[in-house]
């Protein structure tokens, strides 16, 4: 009999997670909290009805066992992709390509039969919805890991 992952398990290798129900979703959203990334890094393509995010993410996998080993913290450049996305809103978010937004949640909202709207929140009160013929999200690292610039893991008490 097999017991649960742990993070230990993946190592150093890159995350390649799916989210097909609100479960999966609550894992990814952990593991993007306070990812940053500029307003150009966001692309919906209609024709293939995906939304996706080049983000730079912190490594809360990781975060527990640097500090413990008194080294760096982490971020990690991954992609988010949204698919099956129908339709796109913002509020808030700046359409500057060089204004760095902060993700702070992914949450899903369901409608009928499969549907629904999944939201991204934003830092400094900016929302992205994306409307979903189904939940499909994937998280997939796409670069080394590098010390976080901040060299901090993020702190929301302040």
């Amino acid at each position: 009999m097999s017991g649960d992952a742990t993070f230990e398990d993946g190592g150093e290798s890159p995350l390649r997670l799916r989210a097909l129900d609100t479960d999966d979703l609550t894992v990814i959203s952990t593991l993007v909290q306070d990812a940053v990334f500029p307003a150009s890094e966001m692309t919906w393509d209609r024709g293939k009805r995906r939304f996706a995010l080049l983000i730079n993410r912190f490594r809360w996998e990781d975060a527990p066992k640097a500090t413990a080993r008194n080294r760096p913290v982490e971020r990690v450049q991954s992609v988010l992709v949204i698919e099956d996305a129908m339709k796109v809103q913002s509020q808030g978010v700046s359409r500057d390509a060089d204004t760095v937004m902060s993700l702070l949640s992914l949450a899903f909202e369901a409608g009928e039969d499969g549907t629904g709207r999944l939201i991204l929140t934003l830092a400094g009160d900016g929302a992205i919805a994306v409307d979903v013929e189904a939940l499909e999200v994937v998280l997939r690292d796409v670069t080394r890991p590098y010390v976080a610039p901040s060299h901090k893991v993020p702190d929301h008490e302040t």
